[in-house]
């Protein structure tokens, strides 16, 4: 194998990785606001506290998939 052809291979899995990285944090955050509503739904006088434990664990997930988005370009990169 030449040097080019493994570049390239690392260019097209760092590009996989980020975006199966981008496509599972939209995964994650629709669950998490489909149990939020179920939640809400059954029982409406808890909409603060499940609002709240919503936002937090929605922003794990998005930082989450930030870090593997960058490790995907880094692997491009580098």
């Amino acid at each position: 194998m030449n040097f080019h052809l493994l570049a390239e291979m690392a260019n097209a899995g760092g590009a996989i990785g980020a975006g199966l990285g981008a496509i599972g944090a939209g995964v994650g955050i629709g669950q998490i606001g489909k149990g939020a509503l179920e939640s809400i739904a059954r029982q409406p006088e808890a909409i603060n506290d499940i609002r709240s434990n919503m936002i937090l664990t929605a922003a794990l997930v998005e930082g989450a998939a930030l870090f593997a988005i960058i490790i995907g370009f880094l692997a491009m990169v580098l």
